[in-house]
């Protein structure tokens, strides 16, 4: 077993699982568990593991959080009570221009805040289309340690973060009113996709672009793009990224590298410089599709761009 902040993995029967500690409660070597087999038993993208659903040695046996009224995942058996940070203190009631970078992978995420780099207190939003739990990723364990993010909001649906809002813009508000320089919005690992135009987890960009646009913030949009995917859809800029500039409704900036091509329907555009980029990734977790830095530059350079952006940004305004 292994265990890292609110996630243990494991094995049941032989087949490696998931379990969230603080949702479902304390697991160990010799429980008996139930568990959820229909992702790995599909061959999804995202479902090489089981998760754990109940544990029926210890029971769940977590109490509420103290001062908690407003459950997570309401009405379904997983419902938690945790408390919200609306209710512990006034939102800001603009973002003052503060950039909320919006990207539609979580693959993004590490990228992204290499590109904003240190000396930024950045808080991380994660918002449905993906793993609701914020605890199952990797990435934010890592940007943590290297000093790139400071805090984990998870947005309801989403779960298991730092701090808990009920959703998207009023994480833009918490974060704004305690003093973050920049956001960095995405959905968690494993993308619900169905292979349409709207039909997937990346339109949530375009839901936080919008409460970003309403709330005074400059919203970047992080482009999917990939010069080696094999899918039509996604090779080049990927449809998710027409998709969320199809839905936003409010002013929105393209982050694109300096001097790379771009379709003409990118728009608005700003070039960013990206030397360097390599070197700021280095030893964070970079992989899209099974896929590293090396193997498709452009998806990681390209998301990178939106951090940088992000960056010049703040320091405009400072």
């Amino acid at each position: 077993m292994e265990r890292a902040e609110g996630l243990a993995r494991l094995e049941v029967d032989g087949a490696p699982c998931v379990a969230y500690p603080r949702l479902t409660g304390p697991v160990a070597v010799g429980d008996e568990v139930l568990v959820n087999v229909q992702a790995r038993e599909l061959g999804l993208g995202s479902g090489g593991f089981d998760v754990l659903y109940a544990n029926l040695t210890r029971g769940v046996g977590l109490a509420a959080e103290p001062g908690a009224h407003v459950m997570t995942l309401p009405y379904t058996p997983a419902q938690t009570a945790v408390r919200h940070a609306e209710e512990d203190g006034p939102l800001a009631e603009t973002l003052g221009g503060m950039p909320v970078v919006c990207c539609s992978l979580h693959s993004q995420l590490a990228p992204v805040c290499a590109g904003i780099g240190a000396g930024m207190r950045v808080a991380y939003v994660q918002v449905e289309g993906g793993a609701l739990a914020v605890s199952l990723s990797d990435a934010v364990r890592a940007l943590k340690e290297r000093g790139l993010l400071a805090t984990a909001v998870a947005a309801s649906p989403c779960v298991d973060g730092d701090v808990q809002c009920v959703n998207v813009a009023s994480a833009l508000a918490w974060a704004a009113v305690a003093g973050h320089d920049c956001v960095v919005c995405a959905v968690g690992p494993g993308i619900v996709g169905t292979g349409s135009f709207l039909g997937h987890g990346g339109v949530a960009g375009a839901e936080a672009a919008n409460a970003a646009a309403a709330l005074g913030g400059a919203a970047v949009l992080a482009v999917r793009a990939s010069s080696v995917d094999p899918r039509k859809r996604h090779r080049g800029v990927s449809h998710h990224t027409r998709a969320v500039l199809a839905l936003s409704l409010g002013p929105l900036t393209v982050a694109w590298p300096r001097g790379e091509e771009a379709p003409g329907w990118l728009e608005p555009r700003r070039e960013v410089d990206v030397a360097g980029w390599e070197k700021a990734c280095a030893d964070l977790p970079l992989s899209h599709m099974g896929r590293g830095p090396s193997d498709d530059p452009t998806f990681f350079r390209t998301a990178f761009a939106a951090g940088r952006l992000a960056r010049e940004l703040v320091a405009a305004e400072r």
